[in-house]
């Protein structure tokens, strides 16, 4: 009998075969095409969207110089030493300015955001005076120019607040609002259809026999490309089988710029989705040197873009998050920054063998000295879908790793980057 050589499996700490982490999202990255299709919307619908078009100033902000405070408008020529007197002569109100001239020896009572006189260029803040009738006295050292906001300080006329590639956040409405601007070029939503497989696999609501699961991974699927403002079609749970399988990649590549499944990119009798997706499509790698996730295929079906995730839910979740939502922010045409990173001391003992890339689950925390640690979530199995729930941050450890003890510098990923 021939010697029996083992295939390279999950279980291995090391694999020739396999990509990098790194490699594989230079790979992806290098294919992809940001789509260049483009929507005119109310500013009060493109919350999430991403700009086409820049937003350019048409106006300078503030379009005045202004108050910043409660208090009196004066001329600086009438600053002097401390206590000095000035007569006031009139009210301006945000929205009212005062209409009279301000001469030598004079003030106006101003409001903050009310429009400065045109002779005035100083504010004197109002718990610095004591008033008597139409006069006030001055104390305390004043500056010339001091609590007035200046015209266009903020935002110059022609300056671009937004770029092109920005996507939309509630902060950036009120700033687009304060422009005036009521309607905005932004990219149209990326499509994308998804579906699991599995012949074990239920929905929620149907009953279970024996063997079967309700499916978990279509809807953290749907949430997180919502959370991205894609327009998702969720095509349910396809079974195993080859037909199924190639109508169902053939649909989802026909309505959508993405397809992404979960399930069947290993190396079982009944995981299809490599097969199919070589005879629909092009494969371009499918083994990726980390752990949780090391199954992934990824290519592309006519024109739609192809991911074919692992079938347990933290794999799911990690691959998603390394390598799916960086690549829809580019098609999207999102100018997306790198993932924060954090470096923080560990207090618990982590375990891992050399050889692959791990994503372990942690949690930041502060301790009694207001100190930032990090500790993990306890096992971190693949199928524990609660230690994601759990965690708030991904605990990085590289191939040379062979084990963290407390009290070590560990790279953190907090999760508040990647949504």
């Amino acid at each position: 009998m021939a010697e029996f050589i083992p295939q390279p499996s999950c279980a291995d700490p090391q694999d020739q075969q396999s990509l990098k982490v790194e490699q594989a999202q230079a790979h992806i990255h290098a294919l992809l095409t940001p789509i260049s299709s483009w929507q005119k919307l109310a500013l009060r619908e493109a919350l999430g969207h991403v700009l086409h078009e820049p937003i350019t100033s048409p106006l300078q902000v503030p379009p005045h110089n202004n108050s910043a405070m409660d208090g009196y408008a004066i001329r600086s020529s009438d600053i002097q030493k401390s206590p000095f007197t000035l007569t006031q002569t009139g009210i301006a109100y945000a929205g009212q300015p005062y209409a009279g001239q301000v001469t030598d020896g004079e003030c106006v009572r101003i409001m903050t955001g009310a429009m400065m006189p045109p002779e005035c260029d100083t504010v004197i803040m109002q718990e610095q005076v004591e008033t008597d009738g139409q006069s006030i006295t001055v104390h305390g050292k004043q500056q010339a120019g001091q609590n007035v906001r200046m015209a266009g300080e903020d935002i110059q006329q022609g300056d671009v607040v937004l770029p092109a590639g920005h996507r939309i956040t509630p902060a950036d409405m009120g700033l687009i609002a304060s422009l005036g601007i009521a309607e905005v070029i932004t990219k149209r939503r990326l499509r994308v259809a998804f579906f699991s497989t599995g012949d074990e696999l239920r929905s929620i609501g149907e009953p279970l026999e024996a063997g079967q699961i309700y499916d978990s991974n279509r809807y953290t699927l749907y949430g997180m490309l919502k959370r991205l403002d894609a327009d998702v079609l969720d095509m349910g749970v396809i079974p195993d089988e080859k037909s199924a399988l190639k109508d169902a990649l053939q649909l989802a590549a026909s309505e959508a710029d993405v397809v992404i499944t979960s399930g069947g990119v290993s190396v079982g009798d009944a995981d299809y989705v490599k097969e199919m997706l070589a005879e629909l499509g092009e494969v371009n790698f499918w083994k990726i040197a980390m752990k949780p996730g090391r199954p992934l295929a990824f290519g592309k079906i006519n024109d739609a873009l192809f991911f074919g995730l692992p079938g347990n839910p933290v794999s799911v979740m990690v691959t998603f998050y390394q390598f799916v939502q960086p690549a829809l922010k580019k098609m999207a045409g999102e100018n997306a920054q790198p993932l924060p990173m954090m470096q923080v001391q560990t207090e618990s003992k982590i375990r891992k063998r050399p050889g692959r890339f791990e994503f372990q689950r942690g949690i930041l925390f502060e301790n009694d000295l207001g100190e930032l640690r990090v500790g993990t979530t306890g096992q971190q199995g693949s199928g524990i879908l609660r230690s994601m729930s759990v965690a708030n941050c991904f605990i990085l450890l590289d191939e040379d790793c062979d084990g963290i003890e407390p009290g070590t510098i560990v790279t953190v990923q907090p999760f508040a980057g990647l949504v």
